[in-house]
């Protein structure tokens, strides 16, 4: 006994000479799905698109793309394809210009020492991490869609990247390398870094061309923070050894935290006082500023750049006392002015760096997917997620060709541009001005830069992942099973690697989703007296039930993983074969199937999609109810699911009379079947 959207309107004649009863009356005739599509002007237009040949749609596609080819349709593209020619004709000048300097600058003088620091992290030179603070930030300011995005080298694509070049380039066993071979080593790390960049940047080239940017959505929050937070305590531990000035290998692969902590403690004894005195030095200095700029983030007019501040005065300090001579402090050294000539990397090493390139595309196209999403959201405007794929695909593609490794979007630097005034794409060219001048005029002045200061910035950056820790008490009472697939990623990654880690959050993220779906209520519906709603029998024992009538809800997709279930359920409701003697208790009240079904109202619009083995499983309960004298009505299956029921031959189990618009309708229908003496039309209630 439902109301209908718009009851209160008749409809014309026309319309209403198939109904006993006008739509806008107190009372009508039940709406099945073929009176529906009769009434509402679908039924001669759905048989057509149903038949439509796969060559007319074909032909159809192929006029949208030509249409692209005109003149309005090539501009739509291109502006499309290149956001500025979007939002740079609406700048606000005055407004938004200021900003978006102070922002840019700001977020350029901290890309120096943490280009560089990142850089050591992938195991090549310093300089190539301020190639890749360069161009993927030209880039991506032109192709982007994240307005508040900063992109650049980050640190868990660079622990990862670094992982992978020291096992595509070890280091020689002995150590004691000349002066040709450390730049013969570096070379080649330098090309698999390169390459590792075009490889990941080709694999988000390819998604794009595939339109996958819904892919993100596999990647959830939970899994991309626990990511981010273990692979923040990998860095931690990984600078150990620069920390404490100790000349150890990189472990890598599993348990590789693990290996670099007890191979710390053994050689601790060797460690170097100057260099432990210099790196408690600059924590000292780093992690305070770091809570200033937090804490008094809207009381500051710009972040204190501590990391730049750190960098001048310990390299005045160890300029003038010679710490790099007189005590073998370990230093950034020279850095080459301009830039590389570009060239291709070694196309010989795609396929061995083809696994490594997957997860860091993946990681690179989640975590800057989810950032952009976070600020999008927090200023009102959209993100196209295939146009950051083709960005972030187009960023590493071009930035390999001039030796950058993999980059990203990063969390520190995009705090960093929001809470210094960034309003727009503008900031990135910025912040390249900034980077620029350093490798043109000023890559000199960090000459006599300890590297044990990089990697106390390296730690220092970590501080927001490191935070991400406190959200664990609240994400336990708003979703344990969030907070277990946050738990198992976190575990997973610190125990075994970030790549792993990353394979075992997703899959036992969809996991969790699949064993959901095969926890679900089949919930036993009653009337609500006085009322046209249906609801769980179980909310209350004042629901109306219908002697011989089973209203059920199957509130899940049908597909091949809970058929089984589906079947086990129906059997149980029903009285169908052993299913009520082999399964004991499920769901709902006892009582509901106390006496013998006669009629029985499936609920669908719980049912999203079916498979073809979900079909086939409804169309084996309608011969069951069929042969057992039950009367099967289905009631608001979605077009799709009802397609698919219908390719898998209901309509030779069922009549289209027993297909209902609505439950009320469904069960109205079914009231008069199960009392024949009652009104000769059965009518809902409106």
């Amino acid at each position: 006994m439902s109301g209908l959207p718009g009851a209160g309107t008749s409809p014309s004649l026309g319309e209403a000479s198939d109904l006993k009863f006008p739509l806008g009356a107190k009372f009508r005739e039940p709406l099945t799905e073929a009176r529906f599509q009769r009434l509402f002007g679908d039924a001669e237009q759905a048989p057509e698109l149903l038949a439509e040949p796969r060559s007319s749609r074909l032909c159809r596609r192929w006029r949208r793309l030509a249409s692209a080819c005109s003149g309005p349709g090539a501009w739509r593209l291109l502006r499309a394809r290149l956001p500025p020619l979007r939002w740079l004709p609406h700048y606000r000048w005055r407004a938004w210009l200021l900003g978006d300097a102070v922002a840019g600058v700001t977020v350029g003088i901290v890309h120096v020492p943490q280009g560089m620091a990142f850089a050591l992290l992938t195991s090549v030179p310093p300089v190539f991490g301020l190639y890749t603070s360069f161009f993927p930030v030209l880039i991506y300011t032109l192709l982007g869609t994240g307005r508040h995005l900063s992109t650049g080298t980050f640190a868990v694509l660079s622990l990862m990247t670094g992982s992978a070049v020291e096992r595509l380039v070890p280091e020689p066993l002995g150590g004691n390398l000349s002066g040709i071979e450390r730049e013969q080593l570096d070379a080649q790390r330098v090309g698999s870094a390169a390459a590792l960049a075009f490889g990941s940047g080709a694999l988000m080239l390819g998604m794009f061309a595939l339109q996958l940017g819904v892919l993100s959505t596999f990647l959830s929050e939970p899994v991309v923070k626990a990511l981010t937070s273990g692979a923040a305590l990998h860095v931690l531990v990984s600078q150990l050894p620069s920390l404490l000035g100790l000349p150890l290998p990189r472990q890598i692969g599993c348990f590789s935290l693990f290996k670099t902590l007890a191979a710390v403690l053994t050689a601790l004894p060797r460690s170097s006082p100057a260099e432990l005195t210099i790196s408690a030095l600059s924590l000292a200095l780093l992690v305070p500023v770091k809570e200033l700029n937090v804490r008094f983030r809207d009381k500051l007019p710009t972040p204190i750049p501590g990391e730049i501040v750190m960098v001048l005065l310990a390299s005045v300090l160890c300029f003038t006392s010679s710490l790099d001579t007189r005590y073998n402090v370990q230093i950034v050294g020279l850095l080459p002015g301009g830039f590389p000539q570009p060239h291709l990397p070694d196309l010989a090493e795609l396929p061995r760096i083809l696994a490594d390139s997957l997860p860091i595309a993946l990681v690179t196209f989640a975590v800057s997917a989810s950032l952009a999403s976070i600020y999008a959201d927090k200023y009102s405007y959209t993100i196209d997620s295939n146009q950051e794929l083709l960005a972030h695909g187009i960023s590493n593609l071009i930035s390999s060709l001039f030796s950058c490794f993999p980059n990203s979007a990063t969390l520190a630097t995009t705090s960093l541009l929001v809470d210094a005034g960034g309003n727009t794409q503008l900031a990135g060219l910025f912040s390249c001005i900034v980077v620029l001048s350093v490798l043109l005029w000023l890559g000199p002045f960090f000459y006599y830069l300890p590297k044990a200061v990089l990697a106390c910035i390296n730690i220092s950056s970590m501080r927001q992942m490191f935070f991400q820790m406190q959200e664990l008490p609240q994400l336990w009472r708003i979703s344990r099973m969030d907070f277990a697939v946050w738990m198992v990623t976190w575990v997973a990654v610190v125990i075994l690697s970030v790549d792993l880690g990353l394979a075992v959050g997703v899959v036992f993220s969809m996991m969790t989703v699949v064993c959901r779906t095969q926890r679900v209520q089949c919930l036993a519906l009653g009337l609500a007296e006085g009322t046209e709603l249906y609801r769980p029998l179980e909310e209350s024992h004042k629901l109306l039930k219908v002697p011989g009538l089973c209203i059920l809800r199957y509130p899940t997709p049908l597909y091949f993983g809970t058929r089984g279930q589906f079947r086990r359920i129906l059997e149980w409701h029903l009285g169908l074969g052993e299913g009520r003697k082999e399964t004991p208790k499920l769901d709902g009240p006892p009582d509901a199937v106390a006496e013998p079904v006669r009629v029985v109202v499936l609920d669908c619009s719980g049912i999203t999609f079916a498979d073809a083995a979900g079909a086939r499983e409804v169309v084996q309960l309608a011969r069951r109810c069929r042969d057992a004298g039950i009367h099967l009505l289905l009631a608001q299956c979605n077009a799709s699911v009802l397609g698919t029921l219908t390719q898998a031959g209901l309509l030779d189990r069922v009549t289209p009379e027993q297909l209902f618009v609505s439950v009320q309708d469904a069960a109205a229908h079914a009231l008069e079947r199960l009392e024949p003496t009652g009104p000769k039309t059965c009518t809902v209630w409106v």
